[in-house]
Parts: structure tokens; C-alpha cells; sequence
């Protein structure tokens, strides 16, 4: 099934159920208060949405309407955690590069995580605002997970079993700030703002073939200031989702409503460019000297729209927004 929250009904929002092809959509009305609710319940309540799913699909169906994917906020616009991975290797060895950092040990045996900001996750089409370009205000289109409740020390494998919706994303990040933070040994803080997400969380069924092993097989199309920046494919993930959510339940069991990215998708090919800023002026300077490409500035815009390759569907709708001055 497809699912998106639009405004009202409080700080959570208001759940719908989505068309396939995101045209129509119609209010889940007393089924669940909200997204949070919903997963929260699941087990409850995902054969009632599943059954309005195909009300919907199947003709005339009572309260639906057009829907808007602009008017969207985040299909959780707030959740009690958010975990972001770091799932594709060539990224993170080209942002070692990036950021002057030794090399990590098992880096491709034990997978990286960091906890980002759940409370002010971001709908798909508001303006973001930022403090100063000078911070390095950079984009990173991503994939991931929301679960239900994980119990600590769950395999991979189970863990899969796990997850009840895919998003897609853009984790915004400040570079100048991540340089320091990294350093410090501490972790992320000021170099993460809100997440941003597309408009529609979807089952894994929904992406068909394109759910397989634990990853999305998507290719996530990105523009700059209308102009192409990159198309790399989800498949080269390293580390499945079930590896990231194991890693992340080891210690302590994880709340039904976490989301789990799969950090900055990457590819080794060139020639399917990058999903952020930072990864092409690596490249640039491994091949030139220096970087060419700059950051962002107050004005420009990034789209982001995760696509099928062999066919022009975009699952989870559009990322589209704009850089404005904070106030």
C-alpha cells in the first residue's frame, strides 16, 4: 500500500491512503490518528488500509480526492528516531578522502550509524531554510526504512521482517560544520539539520521486483538547478537494510516508527554520477586537484525522484525544494 500525511489533525498530521499512480488519495478516517499511530498498530490495522487501498484502485471510491504530493508534509514529520547509515562503500571511502580521516576499521564487515534529529523531519516541496552558505549547505539523496518495534539482538535476517514502509530522502548536511564534527570523535550535530522526505511511504510488496535482498533496485534521479547531477542505482547498497537494523538493535530494541536510512547512495560507475555535493568535488579533485563544483546558495533548488530503470514510475513521488536566507 501507499501512504502520505497532509496537514491537519495536530503536529503528526493526517494519514491517507494513496493511489499507485498518485493521483487519488482518500483520508483513513478513525483507522489511525496519524502515520506514527499507524505503525505503531500495525498488526491491528494494516488489512483495513490494505482493503481501502484497493477501494481506491478499484473505482469510485467514497471521500477520495485529487491528491496534491506539494501540499505533503513528511510521511512522519516527527518519530521518536531517526538512524542514518553510511550502506555504500565507494561513498565512504571517497568522504574519508573528503574529510582527511584515517581509514575506519571493518568498514566494510560492520556498518556505520549515526542518530540524527527525529522531532522536524521535512515535507518534500517546503522551502529549507539555512544560517549561512559558508556552512557548505549540501544535498544527499538517500533510501530507507521505517520499522516496527525491533527487539534487541535480532539477526538480519530477521530483522527484515521488520520493516514495514520504504522512503525515500535527502539528508541534508552542512559540510564545513561535518569537517570539524568528525574530527572531534563525537559525532554529527550542527552538520545535520531536518531531514527532508518524499511525499509517499510505501510497502516493500509496492516496489515488486524492485525490493530484492534488502534493497531498493532504484535508480535515484537527482537535479541541480534543473540540470542532471546524478542517477545511481540503490542495488550497489553494501549493507542491506536487515544488516543496518540488526546493527542498530545489538544493544537496545528499536521503536515501532524508527526510520533507518541507507546514507548517500553511490555507485562505483561514473557514469551514473552522484547523489551529493561532496562525493563529485572528491572526484574532482582525485581527477583535477582541486574541487570545481561549489555548495549550495540561497536560491537554488534539488529535485529528487527515485525511478524504476526501465521505466519512468517514480514510486515515492518527488523531493523538489529550495535553499532560502533563515529569518
Amino acid at each position: 500500500m501507499k501512504l502520505a500525511t497532509l496537514p491537519g489533525g495536530g503536529a503528526d498530521g493526517r494519514l491517507v491512503v494513496v493511489s499507485r499512480d498518485l493521483r487519488r488519495a482518500v483520508s483513513v478516517g478513525g483507522l489511525a490518528a496519524s502515520m506514527l499511530d499507524a505503525v505503531t498498530r500495525w498488526a491491528e490495522i494494516a488489512e483495513p488500509l490494505a482493503e481501502l487501498q484497493e477501494d481506491l484502485e478499484s473505482g469510485p471510491c467514497a471521500g477520495a480526492f485529487d491528491f496534491d504530493a506539494g501540499a505533503c508534509l513528511a510521511p512522519l514529520p516527527r518519530t521518536w528516531q531517526w538512524l542514518d547509515g553510511s550502506a555504500f562503500l565507494h561513498h565512504g571511502r571517497l568522504m574519508e578522502r573528503a574529510f582527511r580521516t584515517p581509514p575506519i576499521p571493518d568498514f566494510d564487515t560492520v556498518p556505520l550509524l549515526y542518530q540524527g534529529a527525529g522531532d522536524d523531519l521535512l515535507g518534500p516541496c517546503v522551502d529549507v531554510a539555512f544560517a549561512d552558505p559558508a556552512h557548505g549547505i549540501d544535498f544527499e539523496g538517500e533510501f530507507g526504512v521505517v520499522v516496527d518495534e525491533v527487539p534487541m539482538g535480532v539477526s538480519a535476517d530477521e530483522a527484515l521482517g521488520h520493516v514495514l514502509l520504504c522512503v525515500q530522502l535527502n539528508d541534508w548536511s552542512l559540510r564545513t560544520l561535518g569537517a570539524r564534527e568528525m574530527r572531534t570523535g563525537f559525532g554529527f550535530l550542527q552538520a545535520k539539520p531536518s531531514t527532508s522526505f518524499a511525499p509517499v511511504a510505501l510497502t516493500p510488496g509496492e516496489l515488486g521486483s524492485a525490493w530484492r535482498h534488502g534493497r531498493m533496485a532504484l535508480e535515484l534521479h537527482v537535479q541541480w538547478n534543473q540540470q542532471p547531477f546524478g542517477k545511481p542505482s540503490g542495488a550497489e547498497m553494501h549493507f542491506h537494510f536487515g544488516q543496518l537494523i540488526a546493527h542498530a538493535a545489538a544493544t537496545r530494541r528499536l521503536s515501532a516508527g524508527t526510520i533507518i536510512g541507507s546514507g548517500t547512495v553511490s555507485n562505483a560507475d561514473p557514469a551514473s554520477g552522484s547523489a551529493c555535493i561532496a562525493e563529485r568535488r572528491v572526484l574532482e579533485i582525485l581527477q583535477d586537484g582541486g574541487p570545481k563544483t561549489r555548495y549550495m546558495a540561497f536560491g537554488d533548488r534539488v529535485r529528487m525522484e527515485a525511478r524504476h530503470p526501465l521505466g519512468a514510475e517514480a514510486p515515492f513521488g518527488a523531493i523538489d525544494q529550495r535553499i532560502v536566507r533563515a529569518s
